[in-house]
């Protein structure tokens, strides 16, 4: 009786061993139940998770600025690759020099006009044609002055502009403007009229805006034509050509948007 007192002891404690390892099993499963694994959260498609606010705010107010530093960072590498220092031949000349410090003042104009036309722009078409002129024309300023610093130069010409083209502008030269003497260059807008810019709304202000960006673009072309045919620089002339074409497009988008709206361009 003795030795089968103790069989069924040890059996019952077998017994009660197992029960308890089965909870803790069970346990354990259902807390792993509970915890999202690897593989789930990986699935989790990322348009659901949400962009702060604070970093769509900075990417957009980083905009112009990353423009403008690319175009440097662009002049200074194609500056470097485009130029030995041991060949005369393909050092800046003063058109390479006076073209890359006046046509960024020239552009710095066309930008403003355009981010006032990105922001009070009557139609979405005049909206978009100002806000691709300002990304087009920061970038294009960015990389002629990353050049002017690799060739040290200064930013702006310390004197009179427009020297470099022969006989300058209104002092000799071969065409005359009907605003020449008015502005530092040609198709520029003069303060009054950029006055009047920003104090026009509706659709007054898409045609005087349209007005005074083909009289701009006309005045750029013609000091990208003679960089085009006359800088020593490839880059530089490679940017003028570009600025040529670019321009061209746009010139004849803006006459047909005026003929639509029908006004006539302004006298150049």
């Amino acid at each position: 009786m003795t030795v089968q007192v103790r069989e069924t002891s040890d059996e019952h404690d077998e017994q009660e061993g197992r029960r308890e390892l089965d909870d803790e099993q069970d346990s354990a499963d259902a807390r792993d139940a509970d915890v999202p694994q690897a593989d789930e959260l990986d699935d989790e498609p990322a348009e659901s998770r949400p962009t702060p606010a604070w970093a769509r705010t900075l990417v957009f107010s980083a905009a112009a600025l990353t423009l403008l530093l690319v175009g440097a960072t662009v002049g200074l590498l194609i500056g470097r690759s485009g130029s030995a220092p041991v060949d005369e031949d393909l050092k800046p000349s003063a058109v390479d020099i006076g073209f890359c410090q006046d046509m960024s003042i020239h552009h710095r104009q066309a930008v403003e006009m355009g981010d006032i036309a990105r922001l009070r722009g009557h139609s979405r078409d005049v909206r978009v044609l100002g806000y691709d002129i300002s990304s087009t024309q920061n970038g294009q300023i960015g990389r002629m002055q990353g050049w002017l610093t690799l060739w040290d130069a200064p930013a702006q010409a310390p004197g009179e502009l427009m020297t470099w083209m022969q006989g300058g502008h209104g002092h000799g030269s071969s065409q005359h403007h009907a605003q020449s003497d008015e502005v530092p260059m040609p198709g520029m807008a003069t303060e009054a009229e950029m006055r009047k810019l920003r104090k026009l709304s509706g659709r007054e202000f898409d045609i005087y805006f349209l007005q005074l960006m083909l009289r701009h673009h006309q005045g750029g072309t013609e000091m990208a034509e003679y960089a085009a045919e006359n800088a020593r620089i490839p880059a530089v002339q490679a940017l003028a050509q570009s600025m040529i074409d670019s321009q061209g497009s746009e010139i004849k988008v803006m006459r047909a948007m005026l003929d639509k709206l029908g006004a006539k361009p302004l006298p150049f």
